[in-house]
């Protein structure tokens, strides 16, 4: 797991992740806030803060992952020029319109979560790109121009070679990604209010796919289809005294997303009070907040649980744990199944429970869950915590032996 958690590939997303981490508190907290308006219409509203901070978060990775990987690689010369590769490809596979007036038109939630995959695989190809150019470089390290000027001719190539690619496919062969991606799990609206169906798409989108940073947005098509309609079936059957029976429901879902996908509540909490690294407790208590109200990216991100091995693992135990047990409970009776639309998903647990089964049964069946989460990632988080806190004993001791020879230097001077 370390082996994988250090590779430069892997390591690259991640930096590109918490170096984007600010934004995604701050969009979160605005988030947050924007609750009250839910019952004082007066307080203004906080979106535009969501949008531009954690609304752009895929823009920011387009520029970071590459610019972390060729630093890694030893090329920082490169660095920047690849970034700016990263955000030029990441706009063309975000399949924007160009219309004859001259405007270019996105679509502005292609730029936040529901753009991670294409910002991803923008970043990625960009760096592999560009570092591999670097080996046959028409402009070598014992060149007499300036470094800046080398670096100008040296990405002339590799980035026009990504920018034709993004042409190629986006404005000659007209290949949309959303599209191309929806349609791998367009078949499983077919199966409808199936076990399989409700486990497998919670566990990859909530879980799975989530611990490698790709939003649950991919998939928000396909579970609105299923969900709104199961719930609509399921009131129309109550209001005529029929038996209701779709579990498939954002309703009875959200019972099991304590704190966020994979039930991050409980980490979250050990982050914050039981962590001995200093990082890792000032992380916990910053995301404390947004995951009371099931709002965890900044503890998927900033932890991270995102390309890190070892939180990944238990969040997919708890992504394949929590919607069977729904499932269970919820088909032998022991907790009534959603029949009322509740789409306050953001109510903090174990009273979205009581609201959204009408039901204590429902409040007790979260306390339940947030325990076996909680038994769940502790191992991993004494595991992790642990190996953080010999991370930051390492800055430290390199921050002490920075400042001894400053000091050294400037006395030399002296």
């Amino acid at each position: 797991m370390n082996r994988l958690a250090k590779n430069d590939w892997i390591a690259s997303i991640q930096d590109g992740i918490l170096a984007a981490i600010p934004m995604v508190l701050i969009g979160s907290f605005a988030s947050v806030l924007n609750i009250i308006r839910n019952y004082w219409k007066a307080f203004p509203d906080l979106t535009v803060i969501n949008t531009f901070s954690f609304g752009l978060f895929s823009v920011f990775l387009a520029y970071l992952i590459p610019e972390s990987l060729l630093k890694k690689k030893g090329h920082e010369d490169v660095s920047r020029q690849a970034g700016m590769g990263g955000l030029a490809f990441f706009f063309m596979l975000v399949y924007p319109s160009l219309p004859k007036s001259g405007n270019i038109i996105f679509n502005l939630s292609s730029f936040g979560s529901g753009g991670m995959i294409a910002a991803l695989l923008a970043g990625l190809f960009v760096a592999f790109v560009v570092n591999l150019s670097t080996k046959h470089s028409p402009i070598g390290e014992d060149s007499s121009l300036p470094d800046f000027i080398a670096a100008w001719f040296n990405t002339l190539i590799p980035i026009t070679a990504v920018l034709l690619v993004g042409w190629l496919f986006t404005f000659q062969l007209h290949f949309n990604l959303y599209k191309a991606i929806q349609s791998l799990f367009i078949p499983l609206i077919n199966v409808g209010q199936n076990f399989w169906a409700f486990l497998l798409i919670y566990f990859l989108a909530m879980a799975f796919l989530y611990s490698f940073g790709i939003s649950n947005w991919v998939f928000y098509p396909i579970m609105t289809t299923i969900a709104l309609t199961g719930i609509a079936q399921n009131s129309a059957n109550y209001a005529a005294g029929k038996a209701v029976t779709n579990i498939f429901v954002n309703e009875a879902a959200d019972l099991f997303l304590i704190g966020g996908g994979g039930a991050t509540l409980t980490l979250c909490i050990m982050l914050a009070f039981l962590a001995k690294s200093k990082r890792l407790k000032m992380i916990g208590r910053a995301a404390i907040i947004p995951s009371i109200f099931n709002i965890n990216e900044p503890v998927v991100f900033g932890a991270p649980i995102a390309f890190n091995p070892l939180l990944m693992v238990p969040m997919w135990i708890n992504g394949f744990i929590g919607p069977v047990l729904t499932w269970i409970v919820m088909r032998l009776g022991m907790v009534p199944i959603p029949h009322e639309v509740f789409g306050v998903w953001y109510t903090p647990a174990p009273l979205y429970g009581w609201l959204a089964t009408q039901s204590w049964k429902g409040a007790l069946f979260q306390v339940v869950l947030f325990i076996i989460s909680w038994l769940v990632y502790y191992p991993f988080f004494k595991m992790y915590d642990k190996q953080a806190l010999e991370q930051d004993k390492q800055m430290a001791e390199e921050d002490e032996e920075d400042e001894e020879e400053e000091s050294s230097e400037s006395v030399a001077n002296a």
